[in-house]
């Protein structure tokens, strides 16, 4: 069936979104358009928001409307452990059970010979100058659970291992190739309490 060029874009612009295939997106497209006045107004409107008014954290790496973002500025956090995840979803996925009170960094990506991605693409250097300068005394490691992702693990505890900083690690419940974004919080909470020590 042909469609029109506006719906084609509409199309081709959400199969972009990750998560989204084209299948994903003509269904998404669909619900849309029949449900326009309800669902396509303040779809704009929201996007809208997040474009003029999110802005990416100078300190952790996280997205806000206020620079730093507010779990930067929250004096009641400990500011003396930080969290290393590797994106923006899996600190979400921490705070979506409120069981993590310090301070996170996101380094944007975990190291990846096959794709290329090395130290200088990844948000590491920062790290260091964060432990130093916020007297930080331990650094959890909550990457992925995959190889690439014990690769990035190592650069960081060599990269931190003249600041005598604690390094820990997420404990068992996060299985083989798993990332935070998919697990429920009673996992992600447990494995927080029974981390380890690398």
């Amino acid at each position: 069936m042909q469609k029109s060029d506006d719906i084609q874009n509409l199309i081709k612009a959400l199969s972009k979104i990750q998560g989204f295939g084209n299948r994903s997106a003509i269904r998404a497209t669909i619900n849309l358009i029949s449900n326009r006045e309800e669902k396509i107004a303040p779809l704009i409107e929201a996007l809208n928001n997040v474009y003029n008014n999110i802005k990416t954290c100078p300190i952790c790496g996280n997205f806000d409307t206020v620079v730093p973002c507010s779990i930067c500025q929250d004096e009641k956090r400990n500011s003396k452990i930080i969290c290393v995840v590797s994106d923006i979803s899996s600190l979400w996925a921490m705070e979506r059970g409120n069981i993590f009170d310090g301070k996170y960094h996101i380094t944007g990506g975990i190291l990846s010979a096959i794709n290329g991605i090395e130290p200088d693409d990844l948000n590491l250097a920062s790290l260091k100058n964060r432990v130093i300068n916020e007297n930080v005394e331990e650094v959890i490691l909550a990457l992925p659970a995959t190889i690439d992702a014990k690769i990035t693990s190592h650069y960081i505890i060599n990269l931190l291992k003249d600041t005598n900083v604690k390094i820990t690690e997420l404990a068992h419940g996060v299985p083989l190739g798993g990332e935070l974004d998919y697990l429920d919080e009673g996992t992600i909470g447990e494995a927080i309490k029974q981390r380890k020590l690398i």
